[in-house]
């Protein structure tokens, strides 16, 4: 069983190591990911610049793009053999609700679920510094194995978040929904040196939606939240009530 690797931290971060060494109980793991933090570049590819890929370790390499990148590379011809499973992370912070939309980690499972594979994102919720990432990992290499086994519905990615709690205290996993977070609208304008204007774009977390069965909800009471993404973004409910719509074009 092969098992490409990746995630949005880059290569060197502390979460992918955890999960590479809880997968190796699965499979043969190959890790692609970037040579740099890649945050929040959701599902960008490089096409205006050449991408490098260099080997850190044997089947650990670094390449100066994006998560979206490194998995098709892998899968497009880089890797000897195709892989049977992608997994991303473990990042550093949630991918909860509208996160998804901007993750670095998700995409590079997204890209493994557009090539046909099998793909799982997994991501430690917390903002500090005190990592719990052994729990996570584990629960990785459980859902692989899993997911190995019993396989998973066409076009389907899982989106995993863990509680950042030691193994006794998180609660079990639920399976859920994608939920709302809510971020305040921060742009700070700032003056540089020499008198020119920049901007950080930012935001407090300002909660989320307590809506039952979804990930944000799941996550806060303590559970771990797995949630089945898929890339069609049809608003099929909106489809159904616009099939009236007439415009005056012909």
């Amino acid at each position: 069983m092969i098992i490409l690797v990746s995630n949005d931290d880059g290569i060197h971060s502390e979460g992918l190591r955890a999960l590479e060494e809880a997968l190796k109980a699965v499979g043969e793991i190959y890790t692609i990911a970037p040579d740099r933090e890649q945050n929040a570049v959701s599902h960008a590819l490089t096409l205006h610049r050449p991408l490098r890929i260099e080997e850190i370790a044997p089947r650990r390499f670094a390449v100066n793009g994006t998560p979206t990148d490194c998995i098709n590379l892998a899968v497009k011809g880089f890797l000897p053999v195709r892989p049977q499973l992608v997994v991303s992370g473990i990042n550093k912070g949630a991918n909860l609700g509208d996160d998804v939309t901007y993750s670095g980690t998700v995409s590079a499972a997204i890209e493994g679920s557009l090539l046909g594979i099998p793909s799982i994102a997994m991501s430690l919720v917390t903002r500090g510094t005190n990592y719990h990432f052994g729990p996570a990992a584990e629960f990785a290499a459980i859902l692989a194995s899993e997911v190995i086994t019993q396989g998973m519905p066409p076009d389907t990615l899982l989106n995993v978040n863990v509680p950042n709690l030691s193994r006794q205290e998180i609660k079990g996993y639920r399976l859920t929904r994608q939920g709302k977070r809510h971020y305040a609208d921060t742009i700070e304008a700032r003056i540089d040196p020499r008198g020119r204007k920049y901007y950080w774009i930012g935001g407090d977390d300002l909660g989320f939606d307590p809506a039952e069965g979804t990930d944000c909800v799941a996550v806060h009471e303590g559970f771990i939240s797995v949630t089945p993404l898929h890339v069609d973004l049809t608003n099929y409910r909106a489809l159904q009530e616009m099939r009236d719509l007439r415009l005056p074009w012909r």
